[in-house]
């Protein structure tokens, strides 16, 4: 799906126009050179005027799992516990980069987040993004006492490659049965590594494009690329069972390569019986919710925090 300018939203074209023309994922040394420049930077991303906690232990797979822990500076018991999974391809990304996301959430409802700072396929492919992420939901249930939340209705999100993580660690719950997801956000998600809708074809759609995506796929699934050998718990898209999975909110651009894929999945949730409910937002290309100097952006981010504030009634206090 070959993107031209003119099908780029108002707001966003100078921002789209600028983006493609010096932002490129070429290979993977480009995720390498954007993780350092993350893991220098990352101390200035945190949200200000909230408690952060950075925490380290052993995880069950006798691995180093890290994570932060997110709070108001004036908590409250029976709060919401998000574990919220930052997004960059699989391959970079820092938690501290989710900074917008955690004052929104915490700022509407009483809410602890917890961000994984999990291994990125530069370090380790598939299953070790997934093996953090599940961990540190387990150590959320573990730990529920101590965070201030309950331990039985969690809820999971992520944007892009966080968005992924949390549908497939929605999997893995699910079919685990060790901790019950109340609700999952997996915002505009990289769920689909065989590519084969038309969206996620020759798409040169600004920040993130077919190109940026092979690169981002090969490096997580590395051996495994392109063969049948792919798990659902990786590609979340190839699974084929949706059934008592949590209720689910996402919103996604029409021209962005997850746009089919992202449709595809609030489909099949539907078909099988889940609560689930899916935002387009025309001319928008991936991330575009961070332009929030923008109109789109901002409608984008109201609606997602009024079905963050309405799960928090429904699917939480509503079970208290």
């Amino acid at each position: 799906m070959k993107i031209t300018d003119d099908m780029i939203h108002p707001e966003l074209r100078t921002f789209g126009k600028i983006i493609r023309s010096s932002f490129h994922f070429k290979n993977e040394n480009t995720f390498r050179r954007m993780q350092k420049v993350l893991n220098l930077t990352r101390n200035f991303l945190r949200p200000k005027n909230l408690q952060w906690k950075n925490y380290r232990t052993i995880s069950p797979h006798n691995e180093q799992l890290n994570f932060a822990v997110v709070k108001s500076n004036q908590p409250q018991n029976n709060a919401v516990g998000l574990l919220w999974i930052h997004g960059g391809g699989y391959g970079l990304g820092v938690p501290e980069q989710e900074g917008g996301f955690v004052k929104k959430f915490i700022d509407a409802a009483n809410c602890v987040v917890v961000l994984p700072d999990y291994r990125l396929s530069i370090e380790a492919p598939f299953p070790a993004a997934l093996e953090d992420c599940y961990d540190t939901l387990l150590w959320m249930k573990d730990h529920a006492a101590e965070l201030g939340i309950r331990s039985d209705q969690i809820f999971v999100g992520g944007d892009s490659a966080g968005g992924g993580l949390a549908a497939a660690v929605s999997l893995l719950a699910r079919d685990r049965n060790e901790v019950n997801i109340a609700f999952q956000m997996p915002f505009y998600p990289m769920l689909d590594d065989r590519m084969i809708t038309p969206s996620s074809q020759d798409n040169d759609a600004p920040l993130w494009n077919t190109r940026a995506n092979q690169v981002a796929w090969q490096m997580y699934l590395q051996d495994n690329y392109q063969t049948e050998k792919v798990s659902s718990y990786a590609a979340p898209a190839r699974a084929n069972n949706y059934h008592h999975l949590p209720p689910t909110y996402t919103f996604v651009g029409d021209i962005e390569p997850f746009y089919d894929e992202t449709r595809v999945y609030i489909k099949n949730l539907q078909q099988a019986g889940v609560e689930a409910a899916i935002e387009v937002y025309p001319g928008c290309f991936h991330a575009f919710d961070q332009f929030i100097q923008t109109k789109v952006a901002q409608e984008a981010t109201i609606n997602y925090l009024a079905h963050f504030i309405y799960a928090t009634k429904h699917y939480f206090e509503a079970q208290v």
